[in-house]
């Protein structure tokens, strides 16, 4: 079967493997559709992140969803012939944040396409994927492969708006207007967030984050001073700020905007930051991290099927995995995508 497999810093090849044999506890599903990720990119420009580099070839990809194909004898959840969102993160259930609740921080996690660890956990672009039967969560009835792989990132952002606590009534600011800002947007509309107001320093995604949910957007590179001119009186007008381009200036140059003791949800990961802590202090921000996610997955799979949310405008292609490094290069052009996903078919 055919695997989208990155090697080292642009050097991705679509190559053949084969799939692991079906446990009795196991699915083997037909992949249908794939998203690539922020970290998928991280993986084709710069052969990692951080500190974090591909040691070996990996297996990209974790927004999956596909056609279940088979299942293990004693399989309950699933049967051949639904179609799922596949979960992948893989929490021990044993260790003690297991035990607490916080599967995310998980001491012996296996998350799909993550060279963290080594061996690296292979991913999800491939043909046929065998995952534990947790992990296959059946979509609604109606719900597309397309629809059903934005689970992942939804999950990532639902996470970060239960970090914030209760948005009812609240002035959101979202910086960072991408896949995960737009759908930090929806998180937030979906909390109860009175205003949400999205930027970034290209124009492309604003209108897709208006339509998202957000009662405003500003480009904060063409216009540098509006966001300090509308809502920077009285020591700043937003309740909560979510940080999703993982920019060390998107997140303090908002630091005018958001009000004293207000909280600020950390989602991009962009590597070692400067804070005026003399802000943080006098303002008394309340800084939150947010890291992946657990049932919010099961969340996020039930409100795509719900159709109370259209996620598709946020789709700007879907490309054969046959080209794969086309569908990488178009991901990784801010200017002209914001999701890019591959077909398997």
């Amino acid at each position: 079967m055919r695997a989208v497999v990155i090697h080292a810093e642009k050097d991705l090849r679509v190559e053949q493997t084969t799939a692991p044999e079906l446990g009795p506890r196991d699915v083997r599903v037909r992949m249908e559709a794939g998203g690539i990720c922020g970290s998928d990119l991280h993986y084709y420009l710069h052969g990692g992140f951080g500190t974090i580099r591909v040691r070996e070839p990996l297996i990209l990809g974790h927004e999956i969803a596909g056609r279940v194909e088979a299942v293990g004898e004693e399989v309950s959840r699933v049967k051949p012939g639904d179609r799922v969102a596949v979960n992948p993160s893989r929490a021990c259930g044993h260790c003690r944040y297991c035990q607490m609740g916080l599967q995310q921080h998980c001491t012996d996690m296996l998350f799909y396409g993550s060279a963290m660890r080594f061996p690296h956990v292979q991913g999800g672009f491939r043909d046929v994927l065998v995952v534990e039967e947790r992990q296959a969560v059946k979509v609604a009835p109606g719900v597309t492969a397309a629809q059903a792989a934005f689970a992942e990132p939804l999950s990532v952002c639902l996470h970060a708006a239960k970090r914030a606590g209760s948005l009812l009534g609240k002035r959101v600011l979202v910086t960072g207007a991408g896949p995960i800002g737009a759908l930090t947007v929806v998180a937030a509309k979906a909390a109860g967030a009175a205003e949400i107001v999205a930027t970034d320093v290209v124009d492309g995604p604003l209108p897709v984050a208006r339509r998202m949910g957000a009662t405003a957007a500003i480009n904060v590179a063409a216009e540098p001073e509006r966001l300090k001119e509308e809502y920077g009186a009285e020591k700043g007008a937003f309740d909560v700020m979510f940080e999703a381009s993982g920019n060390q200036h998107a997140l303090t140059g908002a630091f005018d905007v958001v009000r004293s003791g207000g909280t600020i949800v950390q989602i991009g990961n962009g590597g070692q930051f400067t804070l005026p802590m003399n802000v943080v202090v006098a303002k008394e921000f309340d800084l939150r991290g947010s890291f992946r996610f657990h049932e919010e997955f099961d969340w996020a799979v039930a409100m795509i099927g719900s159709g109370a949310i259209d996620l598709m405008p946020l789709l700007t292609a879907t490309i054969p995995v046959d080209r794969a490094v086309e569908a990488f290069d178009l991901a990784a052009d801010k200017s002209k995508a914001i999701k890019v996903q591959l077909d398997f078919a």
